[in-house]
């Protein structure tokens, strides 16, 4: 068999696959069917597999968070083509990330590893492009993740300030300190709750979907009954060139970015399938399932907040600095319930710095295992990779706070750099979905062989894959663009030179040292025959 297609296998009669076939084990080890993915991708269970579909679901309905980011993202689809233009773009990311989550879908139902994206690069794309594709989505992913917790971290601390601005102004004066602070409290609280309390993690993501249901109806509830509605006419057809791109077309493919950002984040669970019981059936499902039912929540709150707006002007100027606090101050015309609607946001803003503690600990984990990164052995608790009284990637959980830390203390001395830093985590992650399903579609179109899998594309995959491949490239290139054609620097989008330093410095770490080390999760693949 050529070395290209070892994946390929079929199962033996030998003594080691009926060991794997035996369901007599501790449950949280996993099935027999996640026995023999781990065996087949050369991985060891090392960590718990405390996840089930209703765990796992509300992790990634939290993490994405659709109908809360809106109100934080708002104000960016607004300027760059009006509530006509940011209604409609969503929708179309929203059909859009349905295609692409099925195809990721598909591979993680292939390889349902903690690696995710590099994992399936590495296994998918062509031989003489393996190691090196790989290595580079490795970094994306991990750099991805470092970066969008800090941003979290960070947004939820300056929505905390904006509340106390509300209830205790003029007492309480605003400093961009204070927001760091909060953040490096709020990002030391998510390492103690995924340490400590780690083993109630699954309970705990069960019992916030329910808040994060809840809060959607209450919040919606409430704008519907509160407050003023504007025309129909003015909601759904009313773009705008806030940006003054000359063209409200372009303008409106400018604000791409708060269209797509609510919609990203359904890979997380890949990052957790290594603690996922009977993960390739789980993952496939969980994944599709999200994005249906966040997506669907995030367009019916994206068309209140557009219908119940009110002065735009008013909402910015606010002194609390957050629109959207503002919004809900004008809705109830009391502060006590402004404080209501905004902390159910803050709590899930918050809620979602736990969920992805864990997939930026675990994807730094998976590719320091795959030695992929400086202080591999170190990352990876090698030897034990993790702590037994844990069974945790401790290491690789402090190095993420540590992180989260050195980015937000960015933000005392220029919340422009911070934001120019942490605008990383969205086209990391988007061009990682790029290459892995563009190797995926390569194959198809070569006519290679795919894994077997229990969620298979069929005959319609090369038309999922295509439709997937070209709505990234789109929303991908517009991300780069900045909010008008002629900024400030300080209005400069600078993600290109971010996006462009990592490449390049992950290329030259690569060139230098780690193709040294680095072979490439495939090269750990058994051929079981």
């Amino acid at each position: 068999m050529a070395k290209e297609d070892k994946f390929n296998f079929t199962k033996s009669d030998s003594p080691i696959d009926i060991e794997l076939d035996s369901d007599i084990v501790d449950p949280e080890d996993g099935n027999a069917q996640d026995r023999r993915d781990m065996h087949r991708m050369g991985k060891t269970q090392e960590l718990k597999r405390n996840f089930r579909f209703i765990s796992i679901f509300g992790f990634t309905m939290i993490l994405m968070q659709s109908w809360e980011a809106i109100f934080s993202l708002g104000m960016i689809g607004l300027t760059n083509g009006g509530t006509a233009g940011y209604i409609w773009l969503y929708l179309i990311s929203w059909i859009g990330f349905l295609f692409v989550n099925v195809s990721m879908a598909e591979m993680a139902s292939m390889a349902p590893t903690t690696g995710g994206q590099y994992h399936w690069v590495s296994e998918f794309a062509p031989r003489k492009y393996q190691k090196f594709l790989s290595y580079i989505m490795g970094w994306m992913c991990v750099l991805a993740w470092q970066t969008i917790i800090a941003s979290t971290c960070y947004v939820a601390g300056t929505q905390i300030q904006g509340l106390l601005v509300l209830n205790y102004s003029p007492q309480y004066e605003p400093h961009p300190w204070h927001g760091t602070l909060l953040a490096i409290a709020l990002a030391s609280f998510g390492v103690f709750f995924n340490i400590i309390l780690a083993r109630r993690l699954p309970l705990v993501e069960a019992g916030l979907l329910s808040i994060h249901i809840l809060g959607f109806i209450a919040v919606l509830a409430t704008l519907w009954v509160l407050a003023p509605r504007a025309p129909a006419s003015q909601v759904f057809i009313t773009f705008n060139d806030g940006g003054g791109w000359g063209s409200v077309g372009t303008s409106t493919m400018v604000g791409i970015t708060a269209a797509f950002l609510p919609l990203v984040g359904a890979d997380a669970a890949v990052h957790m399938s290594e603690e996922l019981q009977d993960a390739s059936r789980t993952l496939p499902r969980s994944m599709i399932a999200t994005t249906l039912v966040n997506g669907g929540l995030g367009w019916i709150m994206l068309i209140t907040f557009c219908s119940t707006l009110g002065n735009l002007n008013d909402i910015l100027d606010s002194p609390t600095g957050v629109p959207f606090i503002a919004m809900f101050f004008n809705t109830t015309q009391s502060a006590g319930g402004a404080t209501a609607m905004s902390v159910l946001i803050i709590v899930m803003t918050i809620a979602g710095i736990l969920t992805q503690h864990a997939t930026a600990s675990r994807q730094l984990w998976a590719f320091s295992r795959d030695k992929g990164t400086p202080f591999a052995s170190w990352f990876s608790c090698k030897s034990p990779h993790v702590y037994p009284r844990f069974n945790l990637p401790i290491n690789s959980i402090l190095t993420t706070l540590i992180f989260t830390i050195l980015l937000t203390l960015i933000a005392i001395g220029s919340p422009v750099a911070f934001n120019t830093l942490t605008s990383l985590g969205g086209t990391a992650i988007m061009s990682s979905y790029i290459c892995s399903i563009g190797c995926v579609l390569w194959r198809r179109i070569t006519h290679k062989p795919l894994l077997p899998s229990k969620l298979s594309l069929g005959r319609y995959g090369l038309f999922i894959n295509l439709v997937s491949m070209v709505f990234l490239i789109v929303a991908f290139v517009f991300s780069f663009f900045p909010p008008s054609p002629n900024p400030t620097p300080d209005l400069m989008n600078w993600n290109i030179l971010i996006w462009g330093a990592s490449v390049l410095g992950s290329l030259i770490y690569y060139v230098a040292v780690a193709r040294k080390v680095y072979v490439g999760p495939v090269e750990y693949v058994r051929k079981l025959e």
